[in-house]
């Protein structure tokens, strides 16, 4: 079966609940700053401002960005996966060198500005706007030169990744550079058989 990783803005007035689905999840607080997976039927309650990170089979109409989950080659499609959901921390000026991932991943910028250059195309995006990355394509990321930048992130990747980075430089001499952006991971949950195949 065909899965979609997809997120869902869901911004409600105090006194409002909002019932979600079963899905692999994760959801994240804009305004906490903190994020929680869940696998059941969800009840957003109050004031919400949440980005909702999802597997599913169909994507909502109302999804800020879905897109399907291609997970490589027979052996990879085979293999344990997790759903990881970061935030990336960039200062002023702050960029990341020509890198791939092991997964495919959806990206919400949250404040500030940032240029992704992938696949021969270049693309700037704001707050509250969303990038999929395929994982294998070598991307490159220049953040605002003149306010901090952070965007959340998740990403579906192979579970023997559980607690480690999933990053790869391009070049060799990249790698030794140093890095000026912070790392925040909130959630690494392991997957059942859901998200294995596309």
């Amino acid at each position: 079966m065909r899965h979609f990783l997809q997120v869902v803005h869901h911004r409600s007035s105090a006194g409002e609940t909002t019932t979600l689905d079963p899905a692999p999840r994760i959801i994240y607080a804009i305004d906490d700053n903190a994020a929680r997976f869940e696998n059941q039927v969800t009840t957003l309650d109050g004031s919400a401002n949440v980005l909702s990170f999802e597997v599913v089979d169909t994507p909502a109409p109302h999804a800020l960005l879905s897109a399907p989950l291609n997970l490589g080659d027979d052996d990879e499609k085979n293999e344990e996966r997790l759903m990881r959901l970061d935030r990336v921390d960039f200062p002023p000026g702050g960029v990341a060198y020509l890198h791939t991932h092991q997964g495919p991943g959806i990206r919400v910028l949250l404040h500030g500005e940032i240029r992704i250059e992938s696949e021969g195309a270049s693309h700037h995006y704001r707050p509250l706007e969303a990038w999929f990355e395929t994982g294998p394509d070598p991307v490159f990321a220049a953040a605002s030169e003149t306010d901090s930048t952070a965007f959340v992130r998740c990403m579906i990747l192979p579970r023997r990744l559980l607690g480690q980075s999933s990053i790869r430089y391009v070049r060799e001499e990249d790698a030794a550079k140093p890095k000026p952006q912070r790392y925040t991971v909130f959630v690494d949950e392991p997957l059942s058989d859901t998200a294995r195949a596309s």
